[in-house]
């Protein structure tokens, strides 16, 4: 239990400290002074200043912020400097739409950049793949696979069965030992060989055999074996007629030069499929229908990352590089208080040339801060009702 709770802040502060880096290096580069680095949300706990910059922890761990001088208009600049000149280069307010929209969407780009480097370092550890072949993963003690011989790792290539055919002789000689007085029947039987390419095909071949004597062709180290079972009738409810589990996908390591190549790829491919769940997720709260299992809050993804855990260091690397592009996705949306909503304000003064009123932007921001610190609650809420539900 603690030490799912320190992995869970470890990826927490991870993904926080990241994103906004983004912010923080971007801002700087372009000569904008940034007066917070806070992790967390206000109140401040305690900060300590190096250079021009704070650097806070506070008392909500549920994100963190960059604070940019001018971010709040002109009265930023006022305060700062009755005269304004000094410092206006540095400020924020000042800075073309395109510069702070480089700032804002900076804190995505690093998300995207860490997902992408997790999974790119997965791909060189080992990866599950797909596969035209079906392998042994698991042999059940006391089943009919265990007792013939069989064993994990197995490549099971195909499957040999008895198959009863019957022919008649249609020359039209009515014979006295023909039942119909039109020919003469013969029953033979004949060996019949099936190619094994999907777990499926495995298992509906089986269940025609049950109680048989069948012939897997399998590959062992390399090696050709024919390995004889007889599939029970009777078995207990999750183990199936042979007491194997199998499965197509397998292990295979990437070279370092290719990793990144198939790390970017992999992270499109799975922001894509987050983007169609986020909009599944959103179409549900619109609708008011219930988001069930679809959303985790908190206490979800401390779930997750137990189980992370036990499986080993290299899954919980693949919920950090999740987390990272759902985190990316879900703060580029135009929603007030995200970057999304802050780049939406800045593109619609890019296209128009008017600045919406900076008030007026501030109290919006504050209101979607505090539509998502709801959201956050109902999100929790859901993740307790699921676990009492269990």
């Amino acid at each position: 239990m603690l030490l799912t709770v320190l992995v869970f802040f470890l990826i927490l502060s991870v993904l926080v400290l990241v994103h906004e880096a983004g912010h923080f290096f971007v801002a700087k580069r372009l000569g904008i002074k940034v007066e917070e680095f806070g992790f967390g949300l206000p109140p401040r706990i305690f900060g300590l200043k190096f250079g021009e910059t704070l650097y806070s922890i506070n008392w909500l761990p549920i994100g963190g912020f960059v604070k940019l001088f001018g971010e709040e208009g002109k009265d930023d600049i006022g305060r700062a400097d009755p005269k304004g000149k000094e410092v206006k280069k540095r400020a924020f307010y000042t800075r073309s739409p395109l510069q702070r929209s480089l700032v804002i969407v900076a804190g995505v780009v690093m998300n995207f950049v860490l997902a992408v480097s997790v999974i790119s370092y997965l791909f060189t550890q080992g990866v599950m793949v797909p596969t035209d072949r079906i392998h042994i993963e698991k042999i059940l003690a006391g089943s009919p696979a265990e007792k013939a011989g069989l064993k994990e790792k197995d490549i099971i290539r195909k499957m040999k069965t008895l198959k009863a055919e019957s022919d008649k002789d249609t020359s039209g000689v009515a014979r006295r030992d023909s039942p119909d007085g039109g020919g003469i029947r013969k029953n033979y039987t004949r060996m019949e060989e099936t190619e094994i390419k999907t777990g499926e095909q495995l298992i509906e071949t089986t269940k025609k055999h049950l109680g048989e004597s069948i012939t897997l062709m399998i590959d062992r180290n390399g090696q050709n074996m024919e390995i004889s079972i007889i599939p029970r009738k009777e078995y207990p409810k999750d183990e199936g007629p042979m007491g194997i589990v199998v499965s197509r996908f397998e292990e295979k390591k990437y070279p370092w030069y290719q990793a990144p190549f198939l790390g970017t790829k992999e992270s499109m491919v799975i922001s894509l499929e987050l983007v169609k769940g986020i909009g599944k997720t959103l179409w549900k709260l619109i609708s008011f229908q219930p988001v069930g299992k679809d959303v985790a809050g908190p206490i979800g993804i401390a779930q997750m990352t137990g189980s992370a855990i036990k499986t080993g260091e290299n899954a919980v690397l693949e919920l950090l590089g999740l987390l990272s592009l759902n985190l990316a996705i879900v703060n580029i949306l135009p929603f007030p208080a995200l970057d999304g909503g802050r780049l939406l304000f800045v593109v619609i003064e890019g296209l128009t040339g008017k600045r919406i009123k900076t008030h007026w932007e501030r109290y919006i921001h504050q209101f979607g801060m505090i539509l998502l610190l709801l959201l956050m609650v109902l999100v929790t809420l859901n993740d307790v009702v699921r676990i009492l539900a269990k």
